[in-house]
């Protein structure tokens, strides 16, 4: 799972990562969303204050259980990392698992 040595992400929102990075992993967007994520990181602050302003007309449009969470734990760069550490993780296990040599 997730690397705890260095996080200050309580067990909850470690698993609410992993779960993200799975969705991402299955979708087969893997390398787009690395790419978007990596991009930016540098923004994460200023975005999550864009979705809390948005955040209830998003949710008059979608209802996400989950939507003010993922904003307060993405709104960390480190949180970010640790997302893109984790669908990386999962791709390479998967990889490895079918016996694919891994360009990573």
């Amino acid at each position: 799972m997730l690397n705890t040595s260095d996080t200050t992400l309580n067990e909850q929102d470690q698993e609410f990562v992993h779960r993200i990075a799975k969705k991402i992993h299955k979708s087969g967007f893997t390398t787009p969303a690395i790419f978007f994520l990596e991009m930016t990181k540098p923004l994460a602050l200023l975005g999550s204050h864009i979705f809390i302003f948005l955040g209830p007309v998003i949710n008059s449009i979608t209802q996400s259980d989950n939507y003010y969470r993922a904003v307060q734990v993405f709104e960390e760069p480190k949180n970010i990392e640790l997302l893109l550490n984790e669908i990386e993780r999962i791709d390479y296990n998967e990889k490895k698992d079918k016996g694919i040599k891994y360009e990573g």
